[in-house]
């Protein structure tokens, strides 16, 4: 069974700074992308950002120009720095990995961001 193990979150002041990195437990054949998700107390889960085996990136429109997606496909593992940070990025952080054959999420990590 894969899992997804996510380091890094926690509590940072607006303006700061985090990165949050994610990898697999065993390798995963086939990648199609891996790329980060968030969840806000009373808010469904939203993308914060992809990147593709073949390196090209998605962000949500709140995320551009502050948040870098990046990958290690030979290591099955994926980062997220997040700059300039705003009291509205507080949410759990899921990591996602999507292969041919299925889909996995990590457990999730807390990011709060206090103003």
């Amino acid at each position: 069974q894969v899992q997804l193990v996510q380091s890094g979150g926690g509590l940072v002041q607006a303006g700061g700074s985090l990165r949050l990195s994610c990898a697999a437990s065993r390798s995963i054949f086939r990648i199609n992308a891996m790329g980060w998700y968030r969840q806000a107390p009373g808010k469904e889960r939203e993308l914060v950002a992809a990147i593709t085996s073949g390196g090209d990136t998605n962000y949500a429109d709140s995320m551009k120009g502050r948040f870098t997606i990046s990958s290690d496909y030979a290591k099955n593992t994926v980062y997220l720095q997040m700059d300039n940070l705003k009291p509205e990025d507080t949410a759990v952080y899921y990591c996602n990995v999507n292969s041919t054959y299925s889909r996995y999420w990590g457990k999730g990590t807390q990011v709060t961001v206090s103003s």
